[in-house]
């Protein structure tokens, strides 16, 4: 008797794709649902974070502004936190749109339309009458708080308009700022030409919505803070050095910048450090002459035409040394150095001096050679430097924030992508999303 053994025969290559490709379908599908489900947990419970310090902030303080901001802004985060739960798309922006609504759109029309302010935007305001019809935006002889302008003289331009039209909604100095910080942000988000695309990376438009729904910028969008144009202008001035070019368009921002405050300044030995290493020491030395010249035609007339005032204002009062103490001293180190040390101050000014040297050291040692490390290594001195200061305020560390938050977008990620294809005549040069950079 014969015995026919049957071989066992294996299922095809494509079979076996098949078979196998259900399984993996059935995961993916799976992985994509959790990971869905705990992004929408966790945007809503950003969203509820929100409104909680928004409810917080309304109980607590005793500033109208900051009350009214606190009201509408818990509205518009709660109602955010339901939008997220209800859409769970990954590019539902209703939630985002809610919360932008609620917590810079309606406070600030209330706010204007009652003319309730920070004292910051009366200060702005009268430094620009004052610089239209004297040629200097500083009182002589300042003998309150509200009389001193502590920011260098382009700050003033915020408050022409309303020394040029008189009263008005569109002259109110916030608006300006607000409108500065946003025009800031949207063209440092746009990607550059030949630059390689991130999937995930958000477009200018929503990316400065996620930006202005955030409460540490939109309280200064509601309320008028002086820090957002300057913060503005610095993500400006660090995305464009990241994009190499001529190095003018990055040092024109850089100078705007430093022309508004003195906590601008540190982004110019950051962002020419980043210029001389992503393009060539040429094209930083071009950002550096373009910055220095930007701010010291600003500056520099004001300066000379009183000069005792500009170093009452712009010196003095920010140290603390003034004729008037400065209210800002919240409990930062260098405030408490000052209060409760005996010769605090000078030992404050003297350890932020060093910090200044410990962090112009790194950038000789260990330079930042992409966007977000120039913009992590500026926060980080910017938030040493707050904390050291010994008149100093808590909301002056929206600086760091805004640029350690900002920079984390994804369109910041893949700087030297290498799939971005290099024009023709320049094959040594690796262009990305934000910093196309040429080696020499």
């Amino acid at each position: 008797m014969t015995i026919t053994q049957r071989a066992s025969t294996r299922p095809s290559r494509t079979a076996r794709g098949v078979l196998t490709g259900v399984g993996h379908l059935g995961r993916s599908a799976s992985s994509a649902t959790s990971a869905r489900r705990a992004r929408t947990h966790w945007t809503w419970a950003y969203w509820a974070a929100c409104a909680g310090f928004a409810l917080v902030l309304a109980a607590t303080t005793a500033l109208g502004p900051h009350r009214v901001w606190g009201i509408c802004a818990a509205v518009g985060y709660a109602t955010a936190a339901v939008l997220t739960l209800r859409d769970a798309r990954p590019r539902n922006r209703a939630g985002a749109l809610a919360a932008l609504a609620g917590a810079v759109v309606v406070p600030l029309a209330v706010l204007v339309a009652t003319g309730d302010a920070q004292s910051e935007v009366g200060v702005v305001e009268r430094s620009g009458a004052l610089l239209l019809h004297s040629g200097s935006p500083y009182l002589p002889d300042p003998a309150r708080t509200v009389e001193y302008t502590p920011y260098l003289p382009g700050m003033a331009l915020f408050g022409l308009p309303r020394a040029l039209f008189g009263g008005g909604a569109l002259t109110d100095a916030r608006v300006w700022f607000g409108v500065a910080f946003l025009v800031c942000m949207f063209f440092a988000a746009r990607r550059p030409a030949r630059a390689a695309l991130v999937p995930s990376a958000a477009g200018p438009v929503s990316a400065v919505t996620l930006l202005a729904g955030f409460p540490a910028v939109a309280l200064p969008l509601a309320v008028g803070g002086v820090d957002l144009p300057v913060v503005g202008l610095m993500c400006l001035g660090l995305a464009l050095a990241g994009r190499g070019g001529s190095g003018v368009a990055a040092g024109a921002a850089m100078g705007a910048a430093a022309a508004l405050k003195w906590t601008a300044w540190p982004l110019l030995p950051v962002g020419l450090v980043l210029l001389a290493v992503t393009a060539g020491r040429r094209t930083s030395l071009r950002a550096a002459a373009t910055a220095l010249s930007v701010s010291a035609l600003a500056v520099v007339p004001v300066a000379l035409a009183d000069p005792h005032a500009f170093v009452e204002h712009v010196v003095l009062f920010p140290l603390g040394e003034g004729g008037v103490r400065s209210p800002a001293a919240s409990p930062l180190p260098g405030h408490l150095l000052a209060a409760h040390v005996p010769g605090g101050s000078t030992l404050a000014t003297a350890a932020l001096g060093l910090a200044a040297l410990g962090v112009a050291l790194s950038l000789l040692i260990r330079p930042p050679r992409t966007v977000r490390a120039a913009a992590y290594r500026l926060a980080l001195g910017l938030a040493i430097a707050i904390c050291l200061i010994p008149a100093t305020r808590f909301g002056y560390l929206v600086l760091p924030l805004v640029l350690t938050a900002w920079f984390r977008l994804p369109s910041f990620a893949a700087e030297r992508s290498p799939t971005a294809s290099p024009p023709a005549g320049h094959p040594d040069r690796v262009y990305s999303v934000a910093s196309p950079a040429a080696r020499e």
